[in-house]
């Protein structure tokens, strides 16, 4: 297919910028996807057209748009497959652990987020699926029962993260193809929310509501409050369904050197992109480095205020207590000639304590400040750790495609010796052939004087009958 201090709904602008870049890095590549039986076909948009006449141009975005639909909607058809099949074998009740029904939830969160409208706000712009999703129980009554347990889970901060929580509840209810065909059939709703040529819009969307029929026969169930949804990367793991060349037997040379050649022009892509999605967090890290040092700084400066205040505010204890202690040694002779000098010292002693009072509500705002910035701190900390596990993973995900890339390599040498044979079979079959159709033109020729034979046999017989009579 990821939150910092502030305890807000605004989802911030490292999760937003992460899932934007794992959403471009699945279906913006230039490659169409689809089905050859259970298995994942790609090939480049460079070779093939969707109508073949007038032949549309790449950049058009109506013909992208087309193309993204249709390689979302196969990809769906091949994760709704394969976890049903899956879920039957294993028999028993999924968990989110279970990497199948992880790849569908990726899956279905791209569906939805295909044509969204870009909402602006301060941070940027804003591409969230939480808000149709909030459109069901209006529709579906007994959607409202699925939305309210999902704003009432703490630990949700961003609308990704609810819309997630919302798919998870739904299929665990075996209600998610009811309440994706009442919002599917409301397209004058979804039209405040998705592009008139996005998938929800289109025939596409319905055909995936229709397939997600079959998930009612699979239970699941899953523990979300412990379960970090804000966070994750739904990035496709396109490996689960590539076509493995030695597993299928008595197909053409031809066909399994052109499905290795798309495959391996896949695995480069998606290297690129993976190189991309690795060099834009390294980029983030740095910046959360920054940020780390920067407020490292701050917090220095708010102990120095807070020491200083600290030593503002003994020094007016101690002159509070010097103008008390000169107050009691007054005699009360002393108090009758000076009387307007005691005044002038109740009045200081009185500006005295509302400074003291003031300097005290000020040490206890600086004091939460400092503890506020050392939670920020920690949860920043915690977040560059999550980012740097995650950048591990992405670099052992591209050093496996790169493993495969040169699996792939040797089976299209193997392809290719395999091609030579074949085609000096191919010779030898033709030399029989010819062979064989001059037998069956002699054969022919036979049959045909056997022919003649036989009916000047059958009226020399009739003669003789005739005869015979």
């Amino acid at each position: 297919m990821s939150a910092l201090t502030p305890q807000s709904d605004m989802p911030t602008p490292t999760t937003d910028k992460i899932t934007q870049a794992a959403m471009e890095t699945i279906y913006l590549c230039k490659f169409r996807v689809s089905m050859d039986g259970e298995w994942l076909c790609l090939r480049e948009l460079d070779d093939i057209s969707l109508t073949p006449d007038p032949e549309p141009t790449h950049e058009d975005p109506n013909y992208l748009m087309a193309n993204e639909r249709m390689n979302l909607m196969n990809m769906a058809k091949l994760s709704i497959k394969g976890l049903i099949e899956s879920a039957l074998n294993l028999g028993r009740t999924l968990d989110s652990d279970y990497a199948p029904l992880q790849q569908f939830f990726v899956v279905m969160e791209h569906c939805l987020k295909h044509g969204l409208k870009a909402k602006k706000t301060f941070l940027g712009q804003n591409k969230s699926f939480w808000g149709p999703l909030e459109l069901v129980e209006k529709l579906v009554p007994e959607a409202a029962e699925i939305t309210a347990s999902v704003k009432d889970l703490p630990g949700l901060k961003t609308p990704v993260g609810r819309g997630r929580a919302w798919l998870r509840l739904a299929l665990m209810q075996k209600k998610l193809s009811e309440y994706m065909k009442a919002l599917i059939n409301r397209k004058d709703l979804l039209s405040e929310f998705y592009e008139p040529n996005a998938l929800m819009m289109e025939e596409e969307g319905a055909i995936i509501a229709g397939l997600l029929v079959g998930l009612n026969v699979i239970d699941a169930n899953f523990c979300m409050k412990g379960e970090d949804l804000d966070s994750q990367v739904g990035v496709i793991d396109f490996s689960m369904y590539l076509k493995d060349g030695n597993s299928t037997k008595g197909n053409e040379g031809d066909g399994q050197i052109t499905a290795i050649l798309d495959q391996k022009n896949y695995v480069e892509e998606l290297n690129r992109h993976l190189s991309a999605t690795v060099n834009n967090l390294q980029a983030k890290v740095d910046a959360l480095e920054k940020s780390n040092t920067k407020l490292t700084e701050e917090l220095a400066v708010a102990n120095n205020r807070i020491i200083t205040l600290q030593e503002e505010m003994e020094r007016v204890k101690e002159e509070s207590s010097y103008i008390l202690e000169s107050n009691r040694k007054v005699t009360k002779q002393d108090r009758t000639a000076d009387g307007h000098a005691l005044s002038e010292a109740r009045k200081q002693l009185k500006e005295e304590t509302q400074l003291r009072l003031d300097v005290e509500k000020e040490l206890e705002v600086q004091i939460g400040m400092r503890q506020e910035m050392e939670l920020a701190m920690k949860m920043l900390e915690k977040d560059v750790c999550e980012k740097q596990d995650a950048l591990v993973a992405l670099r052992q995900q591209l050093d496996d495609l790169r493993a495969l890339k040169h699996e792939l390599s040797f089976k299209l040498q193997s392809s290719d010796l395999g091609v030579k044979q074949k085609s000096e079979l191919n010779s030898r079959l033709e030399e029989k052939t010819n062979q064989m159709a001059a037998t069956i033109k002699q054969l022919e020729q036979s049959e045909k004087d056997l022919v003649k034979q036989a009916k000047t046999l059958n009226i020399a017989a009739n003669k003789l009958i005739q005869k015979h009579h």
